[in-house]
């Protein structure tokens, strides 16, 4: 190589060291700036003890999410990458340490509840990829994919024929609750080296979308033994209350139903993550946003009164179940395995956090 090239080659990777070392110190001011450091159990000599970790798992997430190079990252991507996702990383590997030191083999489960459209979709999917990149060894589960199956779903809207909330798939009682705690059991005891799981999917699309369980030949197979679940859904932990009469007559029944979830699901997690939003009437526009873009993107998606009828099935159950999850924590939650955090309409952090209930 030409001696010229080589030195341009060479100054090009020294300019590229100076820059990273001089990313450190300001990288580690904002990122102890976020509102959610601490509550991750985090602080800025931790975050500076362990910078260059931060730098690497934050490059590896905005190449993941089409971001542009570090120091291109706009305000928003910025504060999703460095002040969100990561700080809710390394509160995921505090919790899995903790249940390690406790002698427990079997995988740690982190429990997520989150509205529609908030965003934990990605946020799970991130943690998913970032566990595996650093060989945590992951899988995720949805509520939403131990629906019924469309016959049964059929029957249970038919037997309820005067209860709208049970005519389309969504709230408690629409849920396959042994599939749930079988597969939940599965993973939980897939210890042995080559053991697989068969985690149900649910095609969404099926049924002029009402949906249908998917084809057992399609579930993804997961391989054991794991480290981590992360178990997701938007009614995750909800307490049954004893006031649904007064926010809507169709709640009762529901009440009822959703009794039973916390011995089949809610009891199989070791952590909580809770995602707490300013107004449950935000989900119509995060509804919306989804769909616009499905329909731009020349993709089957709904019209805006049928977003509107979809989201209403769930509203009652946001108004009567969300307080006491804010006020309270989800069912099954223990002290110093909750982590409750905020997002604004545009589903990034508010500027103050809520303090943990427990």
């Amino acid at each position: 190589m030409h001696h010229s090239r080589r030195h341009a080659l060479h100054c090009n990777a020294v300019q590229a060291d100076v820059r990273q070392v001089a990313d450190r110190p300001d990288l580690t001011e904002y990122i102890a700036s976020g509102s959610l450091l601490s509550l991750c159990g985090l602080d800025e000599a931790t975050v500076l003890g362990n910078i260059d970790e931060w730098l690497r798992l934050g490059d590896f997430i905005s190449n993941y999410l089409g971001f542009p190079t570090r120091e291109k990252l706009d305000a928003i991507q910025r504060m999703r990458v460095y002040q969100y996702y990561l700080p809710v990383y390394f509160w995921c590997c505090q919790q899995m340490e903790q249940h390690r030191q406790k002698g427990i083999q079997q995988p740690l489960v982190i429990g997520m509840q989150a509205p529609q459209g908030c965003g934990k979709t990605t946020l799970v999917d991130i943690l998913e990829r970032l566990f595996t990149h650093v060989g945590i060894r992951a899988a995720s589960v949805s509520i939403d994919d131990f629906y019924l199956t469309f016959a049964d779903q059929q029957q249970l809207a038919k037997d309820n024929a005067t209860n709208r909330l049970l005519q389309v798939r969504g709230n408690a009682g629409t849920h396959d609750l042994q599939l749930g705690t079988d597969i939940l059991a599965a993973l939980k005891s897939a210890s042995s080296q080559g053991s697989q799981v068969s985690v149900p999917r649910y095609d969404k699309s099926q049924n002029g979308g009402r949906g249908d369980r998917a084809d057992t030949s399609t579930w993804p197979s997961v391989q054991g033994p794991l480290d981590i679940i992360l178990f997701e859904g938007w009614m995750l932990g909800f307490r049954p209350s004893s006031d649904v009469q007064e926010i809507d007559g169709d709640l009762v029944s529901i009440n009822e139903k959703l009794r039973e979830y916390e011995a089949a699901w809610d009891a199989w997690v070791d952590a909580w993550l809770v995602v707490k939003v300013g107004a449950p009437d935000w989900v119509y526009k995060w509804r919306l946003q989804a769909e616009h873009a499905m329909l731009a993107a020349g993709k089957p998606g709904m019209s805006d009164e049928q977003v509107a009828d979809f989201v209403d099935r769930y509203m009652p159950a946001y108004k009567a179940y969300l307080p006491s999850m804010y006020a309270e924590g989800p069912t099954t939650a223990k002290t110093g395995h909750l982590l409750m955090l905020e997002i604004d309409q545009n589903r990034g952090l508010t500027a103050e956090q809520p303090a943990c209930p427990l």
